[in-house]
């Protein structure tokens, strides 16, 4: 006799189809017309459905329904969802274009980062209420770095196609990358100083072994608590614990894990032993080994894998390959996570703690006022600091308002929040300064993520509106031929149809070398061919064509 069974798997697998489905039906008007992109409906179907509204989708329901057990799905959710895209965003930039623009990149992540950690400190200390700074700057660390899911949406979708000049696309899309990777150092600084703070009581748990000290990442209540010994133990803890052992050794293994997987890769080729399924699927699971081998290590699985996908592609061939190939299993990856990771964000935003005067003082004004000093504060003046010392990628200043503006709070957000959770003592369990800190930062993060997510998911449509209005034209440059494989195929954005089977498309993001100089050139017979009809000679460099007018 049939059963009904209405479990939680069944609901949340059924409610993800259906929502794809729908989503897929439309997705070129979403994409490439309205140019929503995959977050913002995401997030809006995740509130709706979730347990403020519909109920179909409850975390806390979840397997064995324990106590607590969102935190921990949170955090496992928002590393795979993020380690995997920042292998795919590593290898989807040109060979060495880190030792490229080492300079550009060395800016971007130390004073640039810095000064967007400080400037989110004093917009927090404005509006948030009873925290101290050295909590202040615990939550201004989680969500100072850009958001790496996000960006890569605006640095690759198709408005960044039509306006985007490629070197504003590519260090956006190097930064993000690197600098949600590189949030420990801030993260943990803070958190440093406020354990070995000397107040009293303190210094009960200041043994162990580096590796041991490490561990204390992910463990809770009375392993972090107050340590004591003050800012000259802080600061050298904080030297070779953060630097040392998680930041510098997860550049090292993904170094070693991504040079290794392009060393394996081209034999594997050459011997012809590895099929396109498999080859393709090589960044994912380039992906989900670090995060799990990092985090049985306590080092950064992040920074890792954005490492390792760099190091994959460092002599291009990777993405050449891929390109050959037509990859779109990457490019279903990325919206696969985007859709399950945005949507259960919006399951488990707090509301709740959104109004609470009596206990935390946060107001729905005064998170409205921090989410608006946050956006006009955190990222623009930094950026318009520094952006003339590297004048190669931001060539003025309304480039350097676009990489400024852009600079979204998204899933690396909850992610530093929920590990965050790991580093202090459970609600109640520590002192005042400890206290007010873990029962303000949950709702003052997550309030900045769903901010983000609203007014930078309605920029890029808005923006587009501005500039059709204008008439600002299209960049039509550095044009690539791209295989036109159905007839039903919509002709992508800045694009035009070639011939029955190509189209012409202009300003891509991806190039498997860091110049065009560097790629093969035809002979002279190859190079040049008149096309009367098109009005344009196409000159063929390996599959790009640079477009000049007859």
């Amino acid at each position: 006799m049939p059963n009904l069974d209405v479990s939680e798997l069944n609901t949340v697998l059924a409610v993800l189809g259906a929502f794809i489905l729908l989503y897929g039906i439309i997705s070129v008007l979403v994409k490439s017309r309205w140019f929503l992109g995959e977050a913002l409906p995401a997030v809006v179907i995740g509130i709706i459905l979730g347990p403020i509204a519909a109920k179909f989708l409850d975390s806390s329901r979840w397997g064995s329904a324990a106590e607590g057990q969102t935190s921990d799905i949170t955090l496992g959710m928002a590393r795979v969802v993020i380690g995997v895209q920042l292998v795919i965003a590593g290898f989807q930039l040109p060979a060495k274009y880190n030792l490229h623009r080492w300079k550009e990149m060395a800016l971007c992540l130390l004073p640039i980062m810095t000064i967007m950690w400080l400037c989110t400190t004093l917009c927090l200390l404005a509006s948030v209420p009873n925290i101290t700074l050295l909590a202040a700057l615990v939550i201004g660390s989680c969500v100072t770095c850009t958001d790496p899911i996000l960006s890569q949406a605006i640095a690759k979708g198709p408005f960044a196609d039509k306006f985007v000049p490629r070197h504003l696309r590519e260090i956006i899309s190097s930064e993000a990358g690197a600098n949600d990777g590189f949030g420990f150092p801030f993260l943990m600084l803070a958190v440093y100083l406020i354990r070995h703070a000397d107040v009293p009581g303190a210094g009960v748990h200041s043994t162990g072994t580096v590796h041991e000290r490490a561990a204390q990442l992910v463990t809770r209540a009375g392993d972090v608590g107050r340590l004591g010994g003050g800012v000259g133990v802080a600061l050298k803890n904080w030297f070779v614990e953060t630097w040392l052992y998680i930041v510098l050794m997860s550049v090292v293994i993904g170094a070693i894990v991504g040079y290794g997987s392009c060393l394996a890769l081209k034999f594997a080729l050459r011997r012809k032993w590895v099929d396109s399924e498999s080859y393709l699927l090589y960044p994912t699971a380039i992906g989900l080994w670090l995060v799990g081998i990092c985090g049985m290590l306590g080092t950064d699985d992040l920074l890792a894998c954005f490492v390792a996908g760099n190091a994959m592609n460092w002599d291009g061939e990777y993405l050449a390959e891929t390109l050959e190939r037509h990859d779109e299993v990457n490019s279903c990856m990325d919206v696969l996570l985007n859709f399950g990771g945005f949507m259960y964000i919006g399951t488990i935003i707090p509301w709740s703690e959104f109004h609470q005067p009596e206990t935390t003082g946060l107001t729905y004004g005064r998170l409205i006022g921090l989410g608006v000093l946050v956006l006009l504060f955190r990222r623009i003046p930094a950026i318009f600091m520094s952006y003339k010392f590297m004048p190669k990628v931001v060539k003025d200043w309304k480039e350097a308002m676009f990489m400024g503006y852009f600079g979204p709070i998204g899933i690396g957000a909850v992610f530093y929040v929920e590990h965050t959770r790991h580093l202090f003592p459970e609600l109640g369990e520590g002192d005042a300064e400890e206290t007010n800190l873990v029962r303000v930062m949950i709702p003052v993060v997550y309030w900045l993520v769903l901010f983000s997510i609203v007014v930078h998911g309605l920029s890029i449509p808005s923006l587009n509106m501005i500039y059709n209005y204008y008439g600002v034209k299209p960049i039509v440059e550095d044009a690539v031929e791209l295989p036109r494989k159905s007839m039903r195929a919509p002709t992508p954005v800045n694009a035009a149809v070639g011939d029955r089977d190509t189209f012409i498309a202009y300003n891509r993001f991806s190039r498997p070398v860091f110049d065009n100089a560097d790629l093969p050139v035809a002979n002279d017979k190859q190079m040049y061919a008149s096309d009367s009809d098109e009005n344009f000679q196409k000159t063929r460099v390996g599959k790009r064509y640079s477009r000049a007018m007859v």
